[in-house]
């Protein structure tokens, strides 16, 4: 699982994005990310935007809570969600029929 790690101050994904999905939902791993789509389009930040709302919502954590490390321009993307376990990610994961 090279797609999740732990930082001192939370957790960190590593991402691919798809981007004008029909709706914004995480639709699997890989061994080395987790899928994602956006609905939202690649244009002026709105995909980006829309990703970090949906950690935020997902993880119940302020939007300034989630910080893309990596890969703002293109659909590989490093997050870190700040005060979040690895060991909640993979329960909420779970939750969503991700194995992880």
């Amino acid at each position: 699982m090279a797609w999740l790690s732990s930082s001192p101050d939370g957790a960190v994904l590593t991402l691919k994005a798809t981007p004008r999905a029909s709706k914004t939902e995480i639709t699997g791993a890989e061994a080395d990310w987790l899928r994602i789509r956006i609905q939202a389009p690649p244009v002026d930040g709105k995909a980006n935007a829309e990703l970090i709302a949906y950690f935020a919502k997902r993880f119940g954590i302020a939007k300034r809570g989630v910080t893309i490390l990596t890969g703002e321009g293109g659909r590989l993307k490093r997050v870190k969600l700040g005060g979040v376990s690895i060991e909640t990610v993979r329960e909420e994961l779970k939750k969503e029929g991700v194995s992880v």
